[in-house]
């Protein structure tokens, strides 16, 4: 690794994207600092409280809000989900189940399998080249 690398810093917005956090939830601190490579990397094998805290009950990005959900951002939108959850709130929307959520997840799953399809449609291609 160069020391170019090991000194690069980045912004807390995407320190919060790759630790899965809300970054508006994080503490002030590491809202207005910049982090790096290695304290981004101590963060994730060392999580400190707050990172814990926020990682188990949120609130949580839309990316993790919709993975914890099994549907897409795009369908959390259309269920009109645009607002942080906690994972209070995450579990009450499952126990709900509502109409949008259950139709999400089946449009999910079809996305999951069509790509296993064409995926399976490459490899199968590549070792007929072979």
């Amino acid at each position: 690794m160069s020391s170019q690398q090991s000194t690069q810093t980045m912004k807390p917005a995407t320190a919060a994207k790759k630790l899965g956090v809300y970054l508006p939830a994080t503490p002030a601190a590491f809202q207005e600092g910049v982090v790096s490579r290695a304290e981004l990397n101590e963060l994730q094998t060392n999580p400190p409280e707050w990172l814990r805290e926020l990682r188990q009950n949120g609130p949580h990005p839309r990316p993790v809000v919709a993975a914890r959900l099994g549907v897409s951002i795009a369908g959390l939108a259309r269920g009109g989900v645009t607002e942080p959850l906690t994972t209070e709130q995450i579990e009450a929307l499952r126990e709900e189940g509502p109409e949008w959520l259950e139709k999400e997840r089946a449009t999910q799953a079809e996305v999951r399998k069509e790509a296993a399809r064409v995926k399976r449609l490459h490899a199968e291609k590549d070792a007929k080249k072979s």
